[in-house]
């Protein structure tokens, strides 16, 4: 899950493997899986990135980790 903004300035939170597509007019257009679209304040480049670092957490486990370890 990842925090946005929406132009209400309102928080909202939503499930980065749902995401389809991004755009940008000049707003951003989150799109889901099932066909809601949400705007947000966020640039497509600052959802990315929030994205990324959510799916980080998520493989690497409580985010201390570094990709070289290995757990046994």
């Amino acid at each position: 899950m990842i925090k946005l903004v929406g132009l209400d300035n309102k928080e909202i939170v939503i499930n980065a493997d749902q995401i389809e597509k991004l755009q940008e007019v000049p707003e951003s257009v989150v799109t889901l899986v099932n066909g809601r679209k949400y705007l947000v304040k966020e640039s497509n480049d600052e959802i990315i990135r929030k994205v990324i670092e959510y799916k980080r957490k998520i493989f690497l486990g409580d985010g201390m980790k570094q990709p070289s370890e290995k757990t046994f």
